[in-house]
């Protein structure tokens, strides 16, 4: 198993009268090489779902095992560390650097591995080729479209070979042809054998997972195959 949580609460103002619980006792189970979507409206939890799955955010309570590790009590910088081993992202707003290149923003996270330069080189070309932007490298994202700078987030994403890819909302931005571009670009890299988390609040994105987990007020409603959870 790769991912597990166990009674995830994530509560702000607990105890006040403002307390928002954003999770409210979630569990769950990811295993390597899943297709999972995590769907839900605005407001459901499910970006904050993410960000605990995602080690962005510690949760008020419960336990988190990633691929073996109890990552509970971490520090920040060992977050930080477990991150960009383990996990790539992507978001609705690509977040590349304006002021680097193609080639420049899939190469920083090789670059904070300590990845030599030789090794760099290879690693960024072929994420980049996997996507089908190798001729566009000395372009900086002011010069690409929104679906060219969000191929380039993947390459980012996947530059470092990590084992889980978390997509938050990564269609979002594009026309619906630029969007199913990139929705099979995942399912390429989910049949490399990449776990692939998607975060989205369209029903028909969600469609395309395996797996689908629905959350709703901070609880998971629903839990299966598209059919299963009613898409």
């Amino acid at each position: 198993m790769l991912i597990a949580i166990k009674d995830i609460y994530k509560i702000y103002n607990e105890g006040k009268e403002s307390e928002v619980r954003a999770l409210d006792g979630v569990s769950l189970h990811i295993d390597r090489g899943e297709f999972v979507a995590i769907i839900g409206a605005s407001g459901s939890g499910k970006s904050t779902l993410m960000n605990i799955l995602g080690c962005l955010d510690i949760p008020t309570y419960g336990d988190y095992i990633l691929d073996g590790t109890d990552i509970t009590d971490r520090s920040d910088r060992q977050l930080a560390r477990i991150r960009n081993k383990e996990i790539g992202f992507i978001f609705q707003g690509y977040n590349l650097i304006p002021a680097l290149t193609a080639y420049e923003n899939v190469e920083l996270p090789l670059i904070y591995q300590g990845v030599p330069m030789w090794k760099r080189e290879e690693l960024v070309m072929e994420a980049l080729e996997k996507v089908a932007m190798a001729d566009r490298w000395k372009h900086k994202p002011a010069e690409m479209s929104g679906g060219q700078q969000q191929r380039v987030a993947i390459a980012r994403a996947i530059a470092t070979h990590p084992p889980i890819i978390m997509a938050d909302e990564p269609t979002g931005a594009l026309d619906s042809k630029t969007g199913k571009h990139v929705l099979e670009i995942l399912h390429t890299l989910n049949d490399e054998g990449t776990t692939i988390i998607l975060i989205t609040h369209d029903n028909g994105i969600a469609a395309t997972a395996k797996r689908v987990v629905r959350i709703s007020d901070g609880h998971i409603v629903a839990d299966g195959t598209r059919e299963e959870v009613g898409l």
